[in-house]
């Protein structure tokens, strides 16, 4: 495991002083000199900082994790930075405590990830109905017994370090007949019998994460769900994060959010120098779960919200049921809201699948402007396209027409395509401003940018375009050039920044 660092400015030397666990590396200095480019885990003030020292440190911190000794009084440059970076004052009484019980939750590598349904083998005694829908979920359907058993496992097994905690969250639908548990062994590493470790969930504890600790050392992971009953059972993922106990979802800070149908939104803001815009970006496809765009989101400078969602084989695209959407605009606006900013102050970007969330929830949020790089609307015709245009290229795709319209066939089609369409159609953009890189032969939806032209009905939208010749994956370089170079260009000439 790599080492949390913190780095301590000020007179004293916590290495003279208290134990420092081997988990972690101290970095004591006097004063602060940004020498190199390397941002720390923790950063802790024992002393104000002065205006020379501002920026050194603000770009050697994250937000959230700059902590400052509990009895300073701030002069005005260390309170500006403690607001900037979501400060938090620690007392001198529990910084070892600190050490030895809080540092392990700010490691620097974050990690998720979603167990295909491929992964899933059904236990020999089901004589039940199992079908595979895609990778989706898995359906079993039949008689599970009268008492509790295993029904479903899953194949390979998840490391786990000596203290370290995951984090399990299990999406499945089922028959209110049918009761579940969820049974995790931790083996001893290289051997496939002999349990270090083991921990069973009742259904009641599924309806939250599930979180278990290496508290017997390392090894690897195993898990398995039990069921009785009669009726339907569906497995649509199991999720597995590195966990950060009570400080953040994947970074310190994130935030989980869960729909009734335990469908999850995560979000990271960052409020940057708390002066307009908030620049929202949108992960694009990914099957490591987790945020995607903190560091060239960081060097904007401006305020920042990070959006994610893990729905689907690499993310669901950002649609969903009226409360999931609902709930994904509440989010944003809770941002807004919270910087007090105006609607003309809000930038929604993202690459690929971010594209859109920017599109669709910019017909509720009408932002300053949107900022796209091979953009996605008509996500119909992009399952259609798996069939010639790029066979086994993006499978997510049928996922996502099967359960959004129920069929494959035409009609299903153009109903998905109109899901973004109609709201584009129907939205004043009047005050909003398309920027968008595309590709000239995109394989997945190579109609976006032509029919965002003529679908905007809106009396002076503006709209900047830029072509590249290629396929949707053959360019991103040059995509993501062109993005990061509009985003600094809306920045300086409409933000002065």
């Amino acid at each position: 495991m790599d080492k949390i660092r913190i780095l301590q400015i000020g007179t004293e030397n916590w290495a003279e002083e208290y134990n420092i666990p081997r988990n972690v590396k101290l970095i004591h200095a006097e004063q602060a000199q940004l020498k190199k480019k390397d941002i720390y885990e923790i950063v802790y003030l024992g002393r104000n900082i002065e205006e020379d020292e501002f920026d050194a440190v603000k770009a050697m911190s994250h937000s959230y994790c700059l902590f400052v000794e509990d009895s300073l009084v701030f002069n005005a440059t260390t309170s500006k930075l403690f607001n900037q970076r979501m400060g938090k004052r620690l007392r001198r009484d529990r910084i070892q405590s600190f050490l030895d019980n809080e540092a392990k939750k700010y490691f620097p590598k974050p990690y998720g990830e979603k167990f295909s349904p491929e992964a899933i083998g059904i236990a020999q005694g089901f004589k039940g109905k199992v079908s595979w829908n895609g990778q989706y979920s898995v359906h079993l359907e039949g008689e599970f017994g009268s008492e509790l058993r295993q029904i479903v496992f899953w194949r390979g097994n998840i490391p786990i370090e000596p203290g370290q905690a995951i984090d399990f969250w299990l999406e499945y639908k089922k028959s209110p007949e049918i009761e579940i548990s969820m049974t995790i062994k931790q083996f001893v590493s290289g051997s496939l019998s002999k349990v270090m470790d083991s921990w069973e969930f009742s259904e009641k504890d599924l309806q939250d994460l599930v979180r278990i600790e290496g508290r017997n050392g390392g090894g690897v992971i195993s898990c398995a769900i039990r069921a009785k009953g009669s009726g339907f059972l569906d497995i649509i993922g199991l999720h597995d994060r590195i966990s950060r106990w009570d400080v953040g979802t994947f970074m310190v800070g994130g935030e989980r959010y869960v729909t009734s149908e335990r469908e999850e939104i995560f979000a990271y803001f960052d409020p940057g120098d708390l002066k307009p815009p908030l620049a929202v970006y949108f992960s694009g496809y990914k099957t490591m779960e987790g945020f995607e765009g903190y560091h060239m989101m960081r060097k904007m400078g401006c305020p920042f919200l990070l959006i994610s969602e893990q729905r689907f084989e690499g993310g669901g695209f950002y649609i969903g049921s009226q409360e999931y959407e609902k709930l994904m605009v509440s989010i944003i606006d809770k941002y807004v809201n919270k910087l007090g900013f105006y609607a003309d102050e809000v930038i929604l970007s993202g690459i690929s699948m971010g594209t859109i969330g920017s599109l669709y929830y910019g017909c509720s949020l009408k932002p300053h402007a949107l900022i796209l790089g091979k953009p996605l609307a008509s996500l119909g015709d992009i399952a259609r396209n798996e069939r010639l245009k790029r066979p086994g290229g993006f499978p997510t795709s049928l996922d996502l027409l099967r359960h959004y319209s129920g069929k494959m066939d035409d009609e299903a089609i153009e109903n998905l395509n109109e899901r973004v369409w109609k709201k584009i159609r129907t939205t004043d953009f009047g005050r909003t401003k398309f920027i968008v890189s595309y590709m000239f032969e995109d394989d997945y939806d190579n109609t976006a940018y032509d029919k965002l032209l003529s679908e905007l009905n809106s009396a002076g939208v503006q709209v900047y375009g830029k072509g590249l010749h290629g396929r949707h994956n053959d360019n991103t370089g040059g995509i993501g050039a062109w993005f990061k170079g509009q985003y600094e260009r809306v920045l300086k000439d409409d933000f002065n920044r």
